[in-house]
């Protein structure tokens, strides 16, 4: 898939479509894309978005766990990656897949 004449990989999993956010992310930080990514992912309103998917499609989403993880969410102090998401809250609207360069 092309974005901005950008090159953004996906990958079909069980007949589900993703994309690779970390190419996406590449357009603002070509060198630490993940970093991009974490920042995005650590703010109150993007776990308010992800959790409320999850709820939604996801019947093994850890609710409890959500809930304290978006107490904590948009203070300095917190962090969020892909990896930590899907672990915590056993998300299944992420995909994690570690390569060189960025997963997708």
């Amino acid at each position: 898939m092309t974005v901005k004449d950008l090159s953004v990989r996906t990958l079909k999993k069980d007949g589900v479509d993703y994309i690779c956010i970390t190419d996406i992310a590449r357009q603002k930080n070509a060198v630490e894309p993940k970093d991009v990514v974490k920042n995005w992912m650590r703010q109150k309103n993007t776990l308010e978005y992800l959790g409320l998917w999850e709820r939604l499609n996801n019947p093994l989403f850890k609710g409890v766990e959500f809930d304290s993880l978006l107490n904590e969410a948009g203070s300095n102090s917190f962090t969020m990656s892909p990896t930590r998401w899907v672990d915590l809250a056993s998300a299944t609207g992420s995909l994690t897949k570690n390569s060189t360069g960025g997963g997708a």
